[in-house]
């Protein structure tokens, strides 16, 4: 099989573009140029060179040895952290404003849940002089309050978004009207693998130099450019997404997906879709997604603001459906403890999101010879007030 997204805009059975017809134009522009602009030179040196001088790539690759020796296995963690902005989000934010601009976009809008998707907008937005709306739910307003101040100082106008769970499928809802009611100039910048093809082709494109580096830098740790597993957190899954990029098509490098199961799979707090969801569409796209026997979206939960999203991207349900993918659920308890337990080991204060990754070796054992790369999508100062609530600290 193949992995990667088909012409019409699938991964198997998931993908595609469902959206109301007032969308089609916008959706189309970038459907019939997405491809031709990114291939073209001009286009790759600008991207290139932001990624080197501004976002600060490539990041290490860095052998996490009290953490392996703890696990009797080979870890190395894909310093995505160590991104400007503190997350990886930002290598998409930077592909999508260079090709808003060739498109002619003079606004940019975004949704956001952890923050870290709006902060890295609304820094390439002030970087190029756009102006920026970001959407957030008014609950991850609240519990990422850090995040949201800097997007303010960046000069963007944070919506929040009042309706549903006041989360992050509320404020895609939110971007989506926006969207609507500005089809001439604005560009809607999707932070994650999700929302109407090319959307979450595109996305996974500009994530993918983060496996791109991976090779090149395994090669020269391990003289191998293969691991043995990658590991990423899934909520969207761009993260997830970028490190599978490049190994979806090796079926000797094993994919491990790791979900939220906030207080547990079937308490009716999780955001376990492979585990929960059933084929649904949503914000424009076939996918796996949590929902009642009658259709209506359930409401995610995840103590990671990141991570509470009713579906995945439908490049991930493949992966579940497919096989190809090894699905693991996390809850909150069992990521907040690997959160800390890399901090006291490593040095390394891991995003909630990304402790969702760490926390698998507790359950998941590995050979000691194998090479398991996890992606460190994000840092921890975002979530320092949930470690605090958490720990008493």
């Amino acid at each position: 099989m193949n992995y990667n997204v088909d012409p019409s805009g699938y991964y198997g059975q998931y993908g595609g573009a469902f959206i109301p017809e007032m969308l089609y134009p916008n959706v189309e522009e970038l459907r019939q140029n997405y491809l031709q602009i990114t291939s073209e030179e001009s286009f790759k040196n600008d991207f290139h060179q932001l990624l080197k001088d501004y976002v600060g790539r490539p990041t290490p690759l860095y052998f996490a040895k009290r953490f392996s020796e703890k696990y009797n296995t080979k870890v190395y963690l894909k310093r995505e952290d160590l991104c400007h902005t503190g997350a990886h989000k930002v290598n998409n934010t930077i592909g999508q404003i260079l090709l808003a601009k060739r498109l002619g976009k003079t606004r940019i809008i975004a949704e956001t849940g952890a923050g870290q998707h709006g902060v890295a907008t609304a820094t390439v937005c002030a970087l190029m002089g756009l102006e920026c709306i970001v959407y957030m739910g008014e609950v991850d307003i609240k519990r990422q309050a850090p995040n949201v101040a800097r997007m303010k100082m960046l000069g963007a106008k944070v919506v929040p978004a009042k309706s549903g769970s006041r989360t992050l499928k509320d404020a895609t809802n939110e971007a989506i009207r926006d969207w609507i009611n500005h089809p001439v100039d604005t560009h809607y910048i999707i932070g994650s693998v999700v929302g109407p093809h090319p959307y979450p082709d595109m996305v996974a494109r500009f994530q993918s130099v983060i496996s791109e580096e991976v090779k090149k830098q395994l090669l020269e740790k391990e003289q191998r450019e293969n691991p043995d597993y990658v590991v990423a957190c899934v909520g969207g899954g761009s993260n997830a997404a970028g490190i599978y990029y490049h190994y979806l098509n090796q079926p000797e490098v094993g994919i491990i997906a790791v979900e939220a199961a906030g207080k547990g799979i079937y308490t009716g707090e999780s955001a376990a879709t492979s585990v929960l969801g059933r084929t649904g569409i949503i914000h424009g796209s076939k996918t796996l997604l949590m929902q009642t026997p009658d259709g209506q979206i359930t409401e995610p939960y995840s103590i990671s603001a990141g991570l509470d999203y009713p579906g995945v991207g439908p490049m991930h349900a493949n992966l579940y459906t497919s096989g190809r993918g090894e699905f693991i659920s996390i809850t909150d308890d069992e990521a907040m403890q690997a959160g800390l337990e890399l901090s006291q080991l490593e040095g390394i204060i891991p995003a909630i999101e990304s402790s969702h990754a760490l926390a698998i070796f507790k359950e998941r054992k590995f050979q000691e010879k194998e090479v398991i790369v996890i992606n460190l999508s994000g840092r921890g100062d975002k979530d320092l007030n949930t470690y605090i609530d958490y720990f008493n600290l």
